[in-house]
């Protein structure tokens, strides 16, 4: 069954240049994702299926100037809504089993919350969002099967509270999403739940919150 895919990456810079006009041009770039290492999800993502997916994205999105992404996750959906977006990536490459991405920063409502926050040194992570299955290995891992599907890039505003806010709210957020959405008390008691987990236990719980919605469905 394959579930919402989040990673986060920290390793962002900023870049804020001016034109001859006098205008600012406001950019993202570092590592948007990793291959071939285990994160802090416990997941690892074969890089021949990192690479395959990243192929697809460039050939379908960045080479359409489609590539666009949001500032933050959405709570119920996997695919991108323009009327959100805050970005739009311009390249991607590997570099060794890292993925090294570019993206502008658009002149949209969220773009310009996040040129808003970079023009006051706030700094950003991003976190890729993808639909895949995991397959756990004898030595605990999780391992991103063949169905992994790349679906987009997001700015993340809060990086730093990796351990609240990361790893509570974004694993909340992975579930499939079969013929509809969650309800609201659905989704906010889940998301209670797993906030009150701890570290040790939040994969256990995370599975059987998954596996008590998919009863419901």
């Amino acid at each position: 069954m394959a579930i919402i895919l989040a990673e986060l990456n920290e390793s962002i810079e900023s870049i804020l240049e001016a034109t001859e006009s006098g205008a600012k041009k406001y950019a993202i770039q570092g590592i948007f994702m990793q291959s071939e290492a285990v994160n802090r999800n416990g997941r690892i993502y074969p890089k021949h299926l990192m690479e395959r997916e990243v192929k697809r994205y460039i050939e379908e999105r960045v080479s359409k100037n489609q590539a666009l992404g949001e500032l933050n996750h959405p709570l119920n959906r996997v695919n991108v809504d323009p009327r959100e977006a805050s970005h739009l990536i311009k390249e991607l490459r590997f570099v060794g089993d890292d993925v090294v991405g570019i993206a502008k920063i658009l002149d949209t409502p969220t773009g310009k919350i996040v040129k808003a926050l970079m023009d006051e040194n706030v700094s950003f992570g991003v976190s890729s969002r993808a639909l895949g299955s995991l397959k756990k290995r004898h030595d605990g891992v999780n391992e991103v099967c063949d169905d992994f599907s790349l679906r987009t890039i997001d700015i993340v505003s809060d990086p730093s509270a990796k351990d609240a806010w990361v790893t509570a709210l974004q694993e909340s957020r992975e579930w499939v999403m079969v013929n509809g959405i969650w309800t609201e008390q659905h989704m906010e008691e889940t998301q209670n739940t797993i906030r009150k987990a701890s570290t040790k236990e939040l994969n256990e719980i995370i599975l059987r919150e998954f596996t008590k919605f998919i009863k419901t469905l």
